[in-house]
């Protein structure tokens, strides 16, 4: 197996994940930056390959999800490691917002033990600046989104891309 043509993957996952560490641009990362990066690698394939000839749909889902995996996978280590240092980050900052938001919500009982391990969470986090559980839900989380906006952007690349490199009569 030819591990060179998974290349472009990996560099558009990589820059996606350093893309989702800066804040108010991790705001754009699953609809917007994921999907681009998949794009990208499919493009930055086709252009070091050579190859002009359609891209079929196994090629651009394959690109798409190898892209969201490495990204998933970088910015999670990331945001753990940022959060190991900092001993901050979204859970804590938004943590009272996200209180009020459910008490007006009234989920009752379901919200009180939801809320109590958010809480629990966030005193871990900022006393030690990890937290097991929320490092197992973003890195779930993030595998799951990316992995899913990866092969939408693999399709919309494919897409493009064929359209683009449709002979002209």
């Amino acid at each position: 197996m030819d591990y060179n043509k998974y290349l472009p993957s990996i560099i558009t996952g990589f820059g996606a994940a350093v893309l989702s560490t800066i804040p108010g641009i991790k705001n754009l990362n699953c609809c917007l930056i994921i999907p681009a990066a998949a794009f990208l690698s499919l493009y930055l394939y086709n252009k070091s390959t050579g190859n002009d000839s359609p891209i079929k749909l196994n090629k651009a889902l394959s690109y798409g999800l190898i892209t969201g995996l490495i990204a998933a996978l970088f910015s999670s280590l990331f945001d753990i490691l940022i959060t190991f240092i900092t001993h901050s980050n979204d859970l804590v900052v938004g943590l009272e917002q996200t209180e009020e938001m459910m008490h007006e919500l009234n989920f009752g009982a379901l919200m009180d033990a939801s809320m109590e391990i958010m809480r629990t969470m966030v005193k871990e986090i900022e006393a030690t600046g990890f937290s097991a559980l929320y490092t197992v839900m973003i890195t779930i989380s993030n595998f799951f989104i990316f992995s899913v906006f990866g092969m939408l952007g693999g399709l919309l690349g494919m897409a493009v891309l064929n359209k683009k490199n449709r002979p002209k009569f």
